[in-house]
Parts: structure tokens; C-alpha cells; sequence
């Protein structure tokens, strides 16, 4: 694998500490984006710079993650949001009542939606704007 792979999936799978290191080496030139991964050394690396890159969010990273509400017995609302907090924030506003639960899942998990499979990562990329409601599940048959 090359650098430039690692470096987008970092990006990609929103993994701020490794992408903003790599942008570090990059930048300082200790690596290039065509570079094998074993060439990255992140002794290299300045930390103190990297820990300041992370704190001012210089590749402007804004997590959203999917959060499970349970409404009722079998009806949940699945909200993408920054937060657990802001997922049950957003659901008192939107609801006007308190969920029972609220559970984080995986952004990979996979969803049937129409005559497709969908995982919410992709689903994500629907929306424009967070906190939001990504869809809802009835449970039957309890």
C-alpha cells in the first residue's frame, strides 16, 4: 500500500490523529504520497505541531456519527449526529419527549433500503447538515 491510499482511507474513515500526521510528514517532506507506508516514521514527527494541527482541526474533520433512539417498545429513529448528547438533544426538539435509549452504531453497518443494501457511511453522504434524521425501524413480531 501506498501512502496516498492510507492517507485518503484516513481521511475517509475519519481517523484525524493519522491523517494529520501524515499530512505533517508530508509537508515537512519525510514522505511523499508515492512512498511505500513502511517508509512512515512517525518518530519524524514533530508532536507538539501534530497535537496543534489536531487541536485547530487543520484538515477540518466534523464527526458524525449514527445513533439508534428507541421511540417506543419496537419504533426507533436513527439520527446522525456529532454527539450521543446532540442525537438526544436533537430527538426533544424534534419529538418533543425523551428517548428510552440511545446507542452508537457502526457508521459500516449495513441497511436494506428499497431493493439495495446501503451502509450508513454511505447514507451519510445524503445529508448536508447535522443533526438529522437518517431514517426509521419498526421491530414486528415481538
Amino acid at each position: 500500500m501506498i501512502v496516498k491510499d492510507l492517507y485518503l482511507d484516513s481521511i475517509r474513515f475519519e481517523e484525524s490523529s493519522l491523517a494529520h500526521y501524515i499530512h505533517h510528514l508530508l509537508e515537512e517532506g519525510r514522505i511523499s504520497l508515492d512512498d511505500n507506508i513502511s517508509k512512515i516514521d512517525f518518530d519524524q514527527a514533530d508532536h507538539w505541531k501534530v497535537a496543534e494541527m489536531i487541536e485547530n482541526n487543520v484538515l477540518s474533520f466534523h464527526k458524525v456519527g449514527i445513533y439508534s433512539l428507541k421511540m417506543n417498545q419496537n419504533e426507533f429513529v436513527f439520527i446522525f449526529a456529532e454527539s450521543e448528547q446532540k442525537a438526544i438533544k436533537f430527538y426533544i426538539e424534534t419529538f418533543r419527549h425523551a428517548p428510552l435509549s440511545c446507542h452508537e452504531y457502526s457508521l459500516d453497518f449495513e441497511i436494506v433500503r428499497g431493493h439495495g443494501v446501503i451502509s450508513f457511511r454511505e447514507m451519510r453522504k445524503e445529508f448536508m447538515g447535522f443533526p438529522v434524521v437518517a431514517g426509521y425501524f419498526e421491530r414486528v413480531g415481538t
